[in-house]
Formats: C-alpha cells, sequence, structure tokens
C-alpha cells in the first residue's frame, strides 16, 4: 500500500491541530469520491480482459472504467451516493489532541461536500417519526480507539470510508446456532446468503463473511472493516484486533465465496460470472450459546482510504489522479463507447402509454436507449404521492406522462445541468406498486437491482415495464448522457425533490416485461 505525503512533519508533533485533522478529513473524502485506488482500476480491467467475462460483464465493467476517467477530472463524483462519512481512528498513547477531534474532523467532512458537490443523504430526526435533511451530511460516524506505539513512535492512523445506502442496505447479520459450525452446512448457509445478494449494490463486490464474536457488536464492527479492506494485507502500524480480539481468515472458504459468487449467474448487474472480485472469511472467538454470522459488501465504489499521521508528516494513501495511464485502461474503458445496433432506441415524447406499449413486449434482457424527458423520483416522493391516494386526493398529473426514475443526484457543480446522476435500488418503491399503477402511473420505471414478485406481479397486471440501468457510473451518465433538469415537485427534500431531467440515450435493459417475465429470475 502506497501513501503521498500531504504534509511535512509538524513542528508542535505529537500534538495533533484541529487545523490538520479538519484538513486531513477533507482531502480524504475529496479523492475517495473521484479517484479509485490501482488495484481496483486494474481488478476491472481484468474483468474486461478475460475471455471467459460475459458479454454484459465486459460491458458493465467497461462503463466503470469510463465513469473513472470522468470522475478523475475532480467534478463529477464517481457514484451519485456519495455516501455517509465514518471515519475509524487508531490514536497511540502519547499523541495528544489539541481540540475536539471528533469536531475539527466533521468540519473537514462538512467543507468538502459542500466544495466538491457531494450529495447530502443523511437525514436527522425532529421527533420519533418525523425527519429533516441538514443539507451538511453531518454528522459523520466517528469511532476513535486507543492504542498503543509498537516501536515507541506514536502516530494517529485512520480509514475513512463513505459508505452509500445501497450496499450498507445489503448487511445482514444472522443469530445462528452451532450447528452451522459443519462444513456442508456452512457452504449451504453462504450459498443462500451469497445468492440473496442481488445485484442492486452495484456489483463487482468485495464480499465479506464473520463468524462467531463475543457479542454481535464485534462480529460487526470486524464485517464493518473487512469490507473495507482492512485485513486484505497487513498495514504497517494499524492494529487488527477487533475489541481486544484479533480474527483469523480462512482463505479456503474466501475461495468458497468467490466460487458461490461467479455460479449465482448474477454478474456484474446484468447476467455472468464477476458478481465479486474479491472476499474475506474471518473467524472470532463467540459464548457457547450463540453462533452470529454475518455478510457484508463493499460495492463498485470501493470508497476507502487509509491515512497516518505521524513524526514524519501527514500521509494519505495513493490514488489514481490520471487511470489513462494505467495500461489497458484505456481499450478496456472503450468498448461501452459503441452503440449497440440491436438495442431499441425509444424517445419518451410520444407519452407514457406509447412508450410502455413499444416496451412492453420486449424480450427481458433487451437493451434500450433511452432519450427525452424523465421523471426522477424516490422514496420521499412515492411516499407523498401513496399519502395523496390515501387521503382521497389525485395523483399529480405528470405522473400519468412520464417514465419514473428513481433517482438521487449529487449536488450540480459549475457547468453542468445536473450532478452524478445513477439509478438507485428499485425495490425500495416495490410496495407502491399496484396503487400507484391503477392510478395510471410508473407504467414504466427505471432504476437498479432485482425486484420483488409483488412488483413483478404487478407489471403483469397492468402492463408496465422494469428497465434497469447501470448502476455505478454516476458521473459519466450526468457528462454524457443528461442535457437538462429542472425540479419539479417537493423542492424541500433536496436530493429526493421529483426533477424532470432530459436524457439522450441512456443505456438501459429491459428487466421486467408486460408479460411479468424477471430478467433475474431467468439466470
Amino acid at each position: 500500500m502506497e501513501f503521498d505525503t500531504i504534509l511535512p512533519p509538524q513542528t508542535n508533533f505529537p500534538r495533533i491541530s484541529a487545523e490538520n485533522l479538519s484538513f486531513l478529513a477533507a482531502e480524504a473524502f475529496k479523492r475517495l469520491s473521484f479517484t479509485f485506488t490501482r488495484s481496483h482500476l486494474l481488478h476491472l480491467v481484468s474483468i474486461v480482459q478475460n475471455p471467459h467475462s460475459s458479454a454484459h460483464d465486459r460491458l458493465i465493467a467497461s462503463y466503470m472504467l469510463k465513469n473513472a476517467l470522468v470522475a478523475a477530472r475532480g467534478k463529477l463524483a464517481l457514484c451519485q451516493d456519495t455516501g455517509t462519512a465514518q471515519v475509524f481512528a487508531w490514536k497511540d498513547e502519547g499523541i495528544i489532541l489539541g481540540s475536539d477531534g471528533i469536531e475539527a474532523l466533521s468540519q473537514g467532512i462538512a467543507r468538502t461536500w459542500k466544495d466538491c458537490f457531494l450529495r447530502n443523504s443523511t437525514l436527522e430526526a425532529k421527533t420519533f417519526f418525523s425527519e429533516v435533511n441538514p443539507g451538511t451530511n453531518l454528522p459523520a460516524q466517528i469511532h476513535l480507539c486507543a492504542t498503543f506505539p509498537k516501536d515507541g513512535k506514536p502516530a494517529l492512523r485512520f480509514l475513512f470510508c463513505a459508505k452509500g445506502g445501497g450496499s450498507s442496505n445489503k448487511t445482514n447479520l444472522v443469530q445462528a446456532t452451532p450447528a452451522l459450525l459443519d462444513p456442508q452446512a456452512f457452504q449451504s448457509f453462504l450459498e443462500k446468503q451469497i445468492a440473496s445478494l442481488g445485484v442492486a449494490a452495484c456489483p463487482p463486490y468485495s464480499i465479506a463473511v464473520v463468524a462467531g464474536g463475543i457479542s454481535p457488536e464485534q462480529n460487526l464492527l470486524a464485517l464493518k472493516l473487512a469490507t473495507c479492506g482492512y485485513f486484505d494485507e497487513e498495514i504497517e502500524g494499524f492494529d487488527t484486533r477487533i475489541m481486544g480480539v484479533t480474527p483469523t481468515r480462512d482463505k479456503e472458504l474466501e475461495s468458497t465465496v468467490l466460487s458461490l459468487a461467479t455460479h449465482t449467474g448474477l454478474g456484474a448487474q446484468f447476467g455472468g460470472t464477476a458478481l465479486a472480485i474479491s472476499a474475506r472469511v474471518l473467524r472470532l472467538p463467540r459464548h457457547g450459546a450463540s453462533f452470529p454470522v454475518s455478510i457484508g459488501v463493499s460495492c463498485s465504489a470501493h470508497r476507502n482510504l487509509y491515512a497516518v499521521i505521524d513524526h514524519k508528516g501527514i500521509h494519505l494513501q495513493s490514488t489514481v489522479q490520471r487511470p489513462e495511464e494505467i495500461p489497458g485502461l484505456l481499450e478496456a474503458a472503450s468498448l461501452c463507447t459503441s452503440q449497440p445496433t440491436e438495442a431499441v432506441r425509444v424517445d419518451t415524447s410520444i407519452g407514457l402509454i406509447a412508450c410502455r406499449d413499444a416496451l412492453a413486449s420486449l424480450s427481458t434482457g433487451t437493451q434500450v436507449l433511452l432519450s427525452g424527458k424523465i421523471l426522477v423520483a424516490r422514496d420521499a416522493a412515492h411516499a407523498r404521492w401513496r399519502a395523496l391516494l390515501r387521503e382521497g386526493k389525485p395523483l399529480p398529473k405528470y405522473l400519468q406522462h412520464y417514465i419514473i426514475m428513481y433517482a438521487g443526484p449529487a449536488e450540480t457543480p459549475d457547468g453542468y445541468a445536473l450532478g452524478s446522476f445513477g439509478p438507485t435500488t428499485a425495490g425500495r418503491m416495490d410496495e407502491y406498486a399496484d396503487e400507484l399503477m391503477r392510478g395510471g402511473a410508473a407504467l414504466v420505471t427505471l432504476a437498479k437491482g432485482n425486484r420483488s414478485a409483488q412488483w413483478t406481479a404487478a407489471c403483469k397486471k397492468w402492463n408496465a415495464v422494469y428497465l434497469g440501468s447501470p448502476g455505478g457510473i454516476a458521473a459519466l451518465i450526468s457528462e454524457n448522457h443528461i442535457s437538462a433538469s429542472e425540479i419539479l415537485d417537493y423542492p424541500e427534500l433536496g436530493m429526493e425533490a421529483v426533477r424532470l431531467v432530459t436524457v439522450k440515450n441512456l443505456p438501459c435493459f429491459v428487466l421486467t416485461n408486460g408479460r411479468g417475465d424477471d430478467f433475474y429470475s431467468m439466470l
């Protein structure tokens, strides 16, 4: 692992000023929001170059590499869900914080979210049942541990993580029984859990599995760090104990996890073998009556960076500022630039019903290039629409005219029609299916990931269509496929406001057609 020294040795070390903590947090989140590590980019290149990858695996990896090239310019973030800010810190004895370290780190985080046009996704509770977006993406999650210097030279070490909601939602803790301590039983458990991950969190994934733990909290902390790559390689000076216990890795089971991921057939979102690029399986001690097992993922926007403050200065993990210089990357990224001749082109100016009719009879997996005006809305807007129906009030008229894309864009930088923009998880809107379709809305929807039987049945009932757009390419979509955007309704919802967005040749695939055929169930 390589580090860049971003500030020289500090005069007052081992006292660390609030200014330096804020500076480091701001730089770390800026770097990880726009650039990847070399190893991550090489993983994506290898998918494109692998002759055994499916055509869709190669296409999605190519899109992601093209997205990395766009984001590296520092204007459009890698993903529209720029995540919650999470900081893990290990402070050696002898390090002195000259101020409230949590407040100092928070100030740097808030500055980056504002200056870099990142999305404010965090909601604060006004009451138990009502929330508000504070517009700062604070509070950050900051976890500070006390450690002891191994070489007598104290340091303050960090792991900075921007975690999106889609991948966080895939975390699953099972309070299992010791009956799982059998190779065949555990493999069956893994097979079920890995298949249930689906593709909504934007694979290729880094998958982590943790078995055991003196408590569920210990298990989940180990899982969190494992999804961030904390146990991938030994990082000098970092404490790999989790609440006092060092987990053990099982490399044989890691191979099993990767094999099971390959054989799901889900691939990098639209079928294939590239559901995962890495796996970590950890074992912890446990109470004799308990056997907690957790599984979680880091998505294709693998935004985790390490940093160290020591007597030599302030050091931040290196990322690739010029992805085009990586051998083979430009060629791999160019795969997605040619528009397929077999793609069905749909212009939304023909109206919602005509769009539905043009798409409903297509086979699942058919590629579509979408142009024209579409509605953009997600959870909060859907809740308000349902409330209108339950109050006996009519739905807004715009719902009868446009396709709905579930999305929440990042803030808009100068010179762009919209900030980083990509699909959100479709399944969260499934419970609204029948009520909206009965009202003539949601007859064509666009998002990412597999959907429930409830939604599929509604599509069959109402001859409705669900399209899937590639996740993890938000900078590319904003730069190449968005020409205009305006807020249409509920501006107070911030990134969840209803927008009318003009798209051009937006790539997507038919995932559920009007017959109720479901793409993912056929893999």
